[in-house]
């Protein structure tokens, strides 16, 4: 087995302290550097600069973009920092929020309006409002479901004022396991202000969680007409 000099171990530690200064500069701009700002900011040599510019880069620490067109010259290649790439523990996350909100004393209430608070934001932010129309109003919110992850269908059942809502795949699947009773009733949160912002006559009731391993199901209830 090779031994690592010391004059190769203090190479090393050179190579990372400069690389590091050049990261810290990078991440204190308020706007992207080219090389020579860099090199001036870190008192380094600019190939030097350019050389840990490159591995920064393609570790994914940096973006590399040319300048646009306009200014007087060649146009110069800006960096700019990045967050280190690396997992995200969203879920761990979702389940810590969710125990949270479950120690609450009016649990169901609070999940509920939640729920419904962000149901009608997402509406909000679809274009065009499908108007006074039913049909096009639950297309809409199918719409808005199956960008969630549900994989949605509406179906009609023997009763004419009733829709079953069947969701074909729970995206909180992992969360909404051990916490079934807070995520279906976000999700039934979500559901009635979806409803309620597209002015939809209809109204999402309790839902039935996991009757089968890949499917909960759901009633709409059409509401009468206003006169």
């Amino acid at each position: 087995m090779s031994r690592v000099s010391f004059t190769d171990l203090t190479a090393d530690i050179a190579v990372t302290t400069r690389r590091r200064h050049v990261i810290e500069k990078l991440r204190e701009a308020q706007e992207p550097m080219s090389v020579a700002e860099l090199a001036r900011a870190a008192g380094l040599h600019i190939n030097t600069t350019r050389f840990h510019l490159d591995a920064l880069v393609s570790e994914g620490l940096a973006s590399r973009k040319v300048e646009e067109a306009g200014t007087r010259g060649r146009p110069r290649v800006l960096y700019t920092y990045q967050d280190a790439p690396g997992p995200r523990s969203f879920g761990l996350l979702a389940s810590m929020l969710t125990a949270i909100l479950a120690a609450r004393a009016d649990t169901h209430e609070a999940t509920l309006k939640i729920g419904r608070s962000w149901g009608r934001d997402l509406i909000d932010k679809m274009a065009p409002a499908p108007g006074s129309n039913l049909k096009a109003q639950l297309v809409s919110f199918r719409a808005l479901l199956d960008a969630i992850g549900f994989a949605s269908e509406i179906a009609p059942v023997s009763d004419k004022d009733l829709l079953q809502l069947e969701l074909h795949h729970c995206p909180f699947r992992e969360v909404a396991e051990p916490h079934t009773e807070i995520i279906c009733t976000l999700h039934l949160g979500l559901m009635q202000g979806a409803l309620s912002q597209l002015g939809a006559r209809a109204e999402a009731l309790p839902l039935k969680p996991f009757v089968k391993p890949n499917l909960c199901t759901a009633t709409l209830r059409l509401l009468p007409a206003i006169s």
